[in-house]
């Protein structure tokens, strides 16, 4: 295991934490949608498939199977149906799976955040499309654009190399597009198929940690600048944002791209990465606000898995139910990568909106390694 000693406490800029609070220019959540896939399957359906997908004949599996059963998830959807994984074979067949995939469930999402927000494709101004798991040129958001019915002069941003923390980042550029473009609309997407990057016969601890943990799925955002927004939904208003590198931690996650794709790097000091330099960053941006996370009503948490988790509340030294409902998000569909803290905002919708006037605080972490804050008001 390597972990980096980070010796300046995650050297956190001093301008940084000095500069004062720019006047409010606030962006608007109009609505959030996620899409699955319909293969469906319960993690202990999924236990033994992936053990003769990841596994030698008669190998043991008993690693295998406390990992599934340690993670914390129920249930996954799978891009296809479990079957046809074995026969993907190369690199080249499992990116030709994604594009169609990704491409059904992008429209899905997208399609699905626009009429939830009570707009048309055609009010879109700023299209951001993600994506680590699969790769396309003409990237999706240019043949997505067509099939929604976007203008032909719609801005499409597209985005590779995030991987988790890109749902947080995401946003975070649509506020800073929306902040110089207050009467547009910007939509971001994230398509996340973790189960076409698994690796078959490789049974390093990362490739069955990926196979236990990751699920996929898509999701979709609308924001509006202060211009144009209505206050019709229930989505929380963008306050403002914060990005933050670790210095020397660029090996703990991320892919070793080979001629079979996409190989999962995880390392396992990850979670004492978290525990012991998440907090002063965190802290710092919301002391620039005038607030501490006392008074952080809403946390909205990427599910990194359990021992991100317990490090994420260490911390930042919070109560255990505060990150209750990223751990709903985990069990019922696995971590999506970068679409799963999307999934974890919708679920604070409906009956489950904060009350109005409280503080939410939106996070996420991926490679670099590094973190994203959006401080969201309801």
């Amino acid at each position: 295991m390597r972990v980096s000693v980070i010796t300046d406490d995650a050297a956190l800029p001093a301008a940084a934490s000095r500069r004062p609070a720019a006047p409010a220019a606030t962006t608007t959540v109009a609505a959030v949608h996620t899409a699955l896939p319909s293969h469906s399957y319960a993690q202990d359906e999924l236990t033994e498939h992936i053990g003769d997908l990841c596994l030698a004949p008669g190998a043991d599996r008993s690693l295998l199977r406390r990992l599934h059963a340690s993670t914390g998830v129920r249930a996954r959807h799978l891009a296809l149906p479990i079957e046809r994984y074995a026969g993907l074979g190369d690199f080249g067949r499992s990116n030709d799976a994604w594009i169609t995939a990704a491409l059904d469930l992008g429209e899905q999402a997208v399609a699905g955040a626009l009429r939830q927000a009570g707009l048309e494709p055609s009010d879109v101004d700023l299209l951001v499309c993600n994506s680590v798991t699969g790769l396309a040129t003409p990237s999706l958001d240019a043949r997505l654009a067509g099939r929604l019915g976007m203008r032909p002069d719609v801005r499409r941003l597209p985005v590779f190399g995030l991987g988790c923390v890109a749902g947080a980042a995401g946003l975070a550029r649509l506020h800073d597009y929306l902040c110089g473009h207050p009467y547009d609309t910007a939509v971001l997407l994230t398509v996340e198929l973790c189960s076409l990057t698994l690796q078959r016969r490789d049974d390093s601890r990362a490739n069955l940690v990926a196979g236990a943990l990751f699920g996929d799925g898509a999701a979709a955002l609308v924001a509006r600048g202060r211009a144009v927004a209505e206050r019709r939904g229930d989505g929380p208003v963008v306050i403002a944002t914060r990005s933050h590198l670790y210095p020397a931690t660029e090996h703990l996650m991320g892919w070793d791209i080979g001629a079979d794709g996409f190989r999962v790097v995880i390392d396992a000091g990850i979670p004492r990465v978290v525990r012991d330099h998440l907090g002063r960053p965190l802290r710092a941006f919301l002391a620039d606000h005038g607030l501490t996370t006392d008074d952080i009503r809403t946390w909205v948490c990427h599910p990194g898995g359990p021992k991100v988790l317990s490090a994420v509340t260490e911390a930042l030294g919070l109560p255990e139910e505060a990150l209750d409902a990223t751990r709903r998000s985990l069990a019922a569909v696995g971590n999506m990568s970068s679409a799963s803290v999307l999934h974890v905002l919708q679920g604070h919708s409906g009956p489950r909106r904060p009350e109005p006037g409280t503080w939410g605080l939106l996070m996420a972490m991926g490679p670099g390694f590094c973190s994203e804050f959006v401080l969201l008001r309801w």
